[in-house]
């Protein structure tokens, strides 16, 4: 069986095939995994978290926020790209958005880690630190196979109560360490830096067969060009000769392209000579 929701330009990536559908879309994991779809409710997920959060229609102020504080606008639940109609606001001039909520303005570093879970234990963490640097609230970069210690016994206790009985990959998004999302499907465009390892064992335990953890992830970066990009063949073979893999990319808005690489010198240096510009930080 399938592999279900891939990116025809990313299918060469997903081997060995599962015997069971395996999700890596939201809206394939949504319907497949019907006794722990309700981990998509972004409200549920913050208001346990002990975030101030409410539906839009209940004032911030009402529930002790200044009126100039900063509030996360949000769809409580959007399968159709997790971040879309997301926004920031005054607390005092929160948007009445049907089906979206407000929550309490999260700052500090933005992880984002995937678990392996068999019968709703963790048996395995790949972390991802978002850079500092942003584009419109979005990471420029990721570290794959970040260390992140600090957050792993929250990890382990969201999943133990919130996935029992669940086997297969999870992915939880923090920012300072609280939650923003929650998916029942990895970081697929960071899987290619997870090591050999890595699908093999997914697969296996998603198809209920005895697993041994893959090794730690041996790491890497993601770089986003959000905006023009000259992505001429003579560049894109001078990136492959670097150890720099050029991904363009058509589907996400004011994104030009994305850069995998091991080596981060090696990736800033790819991407001055593609745009022109110097990635600092």
């Amino acid at each position: 069986m399938p592999f279900i929701g891939v990116l025809p330009e990313r299918k060469h990536l997903f081997q060995p095939e599962p015997r069971s559908d395996l999700p890596v879309s939201d809206g394939a994991a949504w319907r497949l995994n019907p006794d722990h779809r309700n981990i998509y409710d972004k409200l549920r997920l913050v208001l346990d978290a002990g975030l101030r959060a409410a539906p839009c229609g209940v004032a911030p102020t009402d529930l002790g926020l200044a009126a100039d504080a900063e509030v996360f606008v949000k769809p409580i639940t959007n399968l159709a790209g997790m971040g879309l109609k997301a926004q920031r606001a005054r607390a005092d001039q929160v948007p009445m958005e049907p089906g979206s909520f407000w929550c309490e303005y999260l700052r500090g570093i933005h992880t984002s880690s995937d678990v392996l879970v068999e019968d709703g234990t963790p048996i395995w963490f790949a972390h991802t630190k978002g850079s500092v640097l942003k584009d419109a609230a979005r990471p420029v970069y990721w570290q794959i196979g970040a260390e992140a210690p600090e957050i792993e016994p929250w990890l382990k206790d969201w999943v133990a109560r919130n996935l029992a009985g669940y086997s297969g990959i999870c992915n939880i998004e923090l920012i300072g360490g609280r939650p923003i999302e929650a998916h029942l499907r990895g970081s697929n465009g960071f899987f290619d830096l997870y090591g050999p390892a890595f699908l093999p064992t997914w697969v296996a335990l998603a198809d209920g067969e005895p697993i041994t953890p893959p090794p730690p992830v041996p790491g890497g970066y993601v770089i986003s060009i959000f905006g023009e990009a000259n992505l001429g063949e003579d560049r894109l073979k001078a990136a492959e000769a670097a150890g720099v893999k050029v991904q363009p990319d058509p589907s996400t808005p004011g994104r030009a392209a994305i850069l995998r690489c091991r080596e981060r010198a090696a990736g800033f240096q790819i991407y001055e000579q593609l745009t022109g510009r110097r990635l600092e930080g």
